[in-house]
């Protein structure tokens, strides 16, 4: 079954009677998803301090370059055929009050001198046609090169489970990037990390680490 939210009630329809009038209404259920794949995407950082820990989110997301917009969370897929671009290319294609879509690691802390950090990692397969990776990381006492390793092997380990590939868990990340790179079925494995030490006077300090979807083909 399917749930339909409508004038504030749920409805439940069969799957079946939904992809009929997404048909009907929307050009072709399968079209619309198609049209929801992700064309780009990018990373970005932030890290904010205030007295109110809303306040030092808000203040990361400007660092980030990314407050105008509405984020909306989803989980960790990298997208067949999406490309990988700059921040400042990334940031051309947004408009304030968009609702954008966002893998997003946030942390926060208000103990002074505490080490905080956030975390996206990614795998890319070398088909381009498969999906990949995003993994989220958040930690408390953990170095950037500490954390950023961590979220990428999460992803690669993922993408390694999904492509069939052979190897030891318990193996070193270096000793398991070694695995992946001859086996050239990951292409690429990479991370955003922010990290930041908490504030001296007990404001809040945040940090947040995130990969923007964007959808637009321009």
């Amino acid at each position: 079954m399917c749930v339909i939210l409508l004038r504030g009630r749920m409805r439940l329809r069969g799957c079946a009677q939904v992809a009929f009038l997404s048909r009907k209404h929307m050009g072709g259920f399968s079209e619309l998803g198609m049209n929801m794949v992700p064309k780009r995407l990018f990373f970005t950082k932030g890290v904010g301090k205030h007295k109110e820990r809303l306040t030092s989110f808000e203040l990361a997301l400007r660092d980030a370059g990314i407050a105008a917009q509405n984020l909306v969370r989803v989980s960790s897929i990298f997208p067949p055929h999406c490309k990988l671009i700059s921040r400042k290319e990334g940031l051309k294609y947004l408009n304030p009050g968009e609702v954008v879509f966002a893998v997003v690691a946030e942390n926060s802390t208000r103990e002074a001198h505490r080490l905080v950090v956030s975390s996206i990692g990614v795998a890319i397969p070398a088909d381009k046609s498969t999906y990949g990776y995003l993994s989220e990381h958040h930690s408390f006492g953990e170095t950037e090169d500490q954390a950023g390793d961590y979220a990428e092997e999460l992803a690669a380990e993922m993408l390694a489970t999904t492509l069939d590939l052979d190897f030891d868990p318990d193996k070193s990340w270096d000793e398991k990037k070694e695995i992946y790179r001859i086996s050239n079925k990951i292409v690429r494995t990479a991370n955003v990390t922010q990290s930041a030490v908490g504030d001296k006077n007990g404001r809040w300090t945040t940090t947040i680490a995130a990969a923007i979807l964007i959808f637009e083909d321009k």
